[in-house]
């Protein structure tokens, strides 16, 4: 079936059967079938191009990149023919504190027979969220808390026995079920959860009272390497401003390479390898490593109002209810130079593009006239820094998230050229996913499960701010089985990204690239979005599925 259409304003709205539940009991739902118009691919070139040059400095929150962001999208969301989505503004003002560490020194290790010294960057790496000029750790005494995870509707606490109040503690990356074959497990199995994640074993630091928390990085169960960590964790970083100035946080965070984290545990009398073995046990208790951990930083300190975008194209026979597109305008702005002395992150792929696709489905959109629902664009800031911009807004909605139907996010379309199929993050989380396949049925496409779910990307993207609130949202990607070279070719080339761009000065604007999976894949995004906004459905969560009560919850009080 084409897809294409003529006029979309004289396009036939389609019903198929869905299925949806009500208290449980499955019922009919009407599912309309849209068909894509043609997007502008000189929309999606003109402004990655743009918002990837050097002229924007790597997009950091806070600087004069942040500037010309802002402008460019009010102006191309005005001109698509968007309102302004926060009353007469186009912006939602969020809150950060930028934290850059400067004077940093080495990270020391003593102990009865130990001294050893580790380099800042090439080494380990730390930063502080609290709003302190100096950060000493000094002398702080190392325990090694395996993978940091307090969990009690698992019965696991790694944190069990032991005080950390004041001491440093080292920790594993990932979770415990990492390497494990099956998604049977204690955590999912080799589905990484949220307790994977850095974002996690920070917080559970802070609130166990540890100083400082260094995480052991191991490029598989981390799903990057070194480079990334160093370019994303040296220059300025970015938190949510709090009331306290971080005084609740640990005095510092950080990262310590795997080589050198095996010298902490020899010079400790521990092998690394039987402990992170004895971790992946439940019943693990901490291991005080009888060393101490002294470094000291600097900071330099800068509170600024940073932005999120927000345009919306409203419905014309519900416009109080909602869906919404998402995609971070940010970046990493200047990071550690590449060989040749280029220290721009520029942000090409991750996420100019997704940017660029805000404002070439709101041309669409609007050119085929007002849908049923209301449709926000939201362009996120801080994503790079812990999807600060997505978290303020969904934990300060303009629009109410019990009236927000369901969204989709949009981070890094891959320049691969057009694909067999797409890869769902989280697919079989909700029911959205029936609005996917029904869009790439009628495209000759398939949807396929993330292959590599220990990398835990559900939890590195903006929809995770709106899932943990309830509202159902869908991510997904253009997949690797390529038309022109099959999944060989595609995997190589997402490698290449990975290991070669991603973070990176390399992420770089190319003028040879081959835009037409791009293209396919944005129609995709248009029609599921398009489907939600016709109908009548309220998608939730699947049966049993860790979002499905805080939907119910929400949604049973509209």
């Amino acid at each position: 079936m084409n897809l294409k259409m003529v006029a979309a304003l004289t396009l036939p709205v389609l019903l198929i059967s869905a299925c949806k539940k009500i208290d449980n009991v499955d019922v009919a739902a009407d599912m309309p079938e849209i068909a894509a118009p043609e997007l502008s691919v000189e929309t999606m070139k003109s402004i990655t191009e743009e918002l990837s040059s050097d002229a924007y400095e790597g997009r950091a929150p806070g600087t004069a990149g942040e500037e010309k962001t802002l402008a460019l999208l009010t102006k191309k969301f005005a001109d698509a023919g968007l309102e302004p989505g926060n009353g007469d503004s186009w912006y939602q003002d969020v809150p950060l504190v930028g934290i850059t560490a400067t004077k940093t020194s080495p990270l020391t290790i003593k102990g009865k027979d130990a001294n050893l010294s580790f380099n800042f960057g090439s080494d380990y790496v730390f930063t502080s969220y609290q709003e302190q000029a100096k950060i000493d750790i000094t002398d702080s005494e190392m325990v090694f808390v395996g993978y940091g995870i307090t969990a009690p509707e698992r019965g696991w606490s790694d944190y069990d026995g032991v005080d950390v109040k004041g001491k440093t503690v080292v920790i594993l990356v990932n979770d415990p079920d990492f390497g494990t074959e099956s998604l049977e497990g204690e955590f999912g199995g080799r589905a990484m959860t949220y307790y994977g994640r850095w974002t996690y074993k920070y917080e559970e630091a802070a609130r166990q009272g540890a100083a400082a928390a260094i995480i052991i990085h191991d490029t598989d169960p981390a799903a990057y390497g070194w480079n990334v960590v160093e370019s994303s964790w040296t220059g300025e970083q970015f938190y949510a401003q709090s009331s306290d100035g971080g005084a609740s946080q640990t005095k510092a965070n950080g990262w310590i390479q795997k080589d050198a984290a095996a010298k902490i545990f020899a010079a400790a009398g521990q092998d690394m390898a039987a402990q992170m073995t004895a971790a992946k046990k439940k019943g693990f208790k901490a291991v005080p490593l009888g060393l101490t951990a002294s470094a000291s930083l600097e900071n330099t300190i800068k509170k600024t109002d940073s932005k999120n975008v927000v345009g919306i194209l409203k419905g014309k026979t519900r416009p109080d209810e909602y869906v919404i597109y998402t995609a971070h305008w940010d970046h990493l702005g200047r990071c550690k130079p590449a060989p040749d002395g280029d220290d721009i992150c520029n942000g090409a792929v991750d996420n100019a593009t997704g940017t660029a696709a805000l404002v070439a489905l709101a041309e669409a959109h609007v050119k085929a006239g007002a849908p049923d629902r209301s449709i926000i664009f939201l362009a996120v800031t801080a994503e790079e820094s812990g999807l600060l911009g997505s978290k303020y807004y969904a934990d300060n909605p303009i629009y109410p998230l019990d009236k927000t139907v369901g969204g989709v996010n949009m981070d890094a379309f891959g320049m691969a050229g057009p694909a067999k199929n797409v890869v769902v993050v989280g697919k079989g989380k909700s029911q959205l996913d029936r609005y996917l396949e029904s869009a790439l049925t009628a495209d000759g496409r398939v949807a396929e499960a993330e292959p590599t779910p220990e990398k835990g990307f559900y939890y590195r993207s903006d929809h995770f701010s709106f899932a943990k609130l309830g509202v159902p949202m869908i991510y997904f990607e253009g997949g690797e089985d390529l038309v022109d070279g099959g999944r060989e070719a595609g995997e190589a080339i997402s490698l290449d990204y990975t290991e070669n761009k991603y973070h990176g000065p390399k992420d770089e604007y190319n003028p040879d690239w081959n835009w037409d999976g791009v293209m396919s894949d944005l129609k995709v995004y248009y029609t599921v979005a398009r489907m939600l906004a016709m109908t009548d459905d309220w998608p939730n969560w699947n049966e049993g599925d860790e979002f499905r009560s805080i939907r119910d919850k929400s949604r049973a009080g509209s």
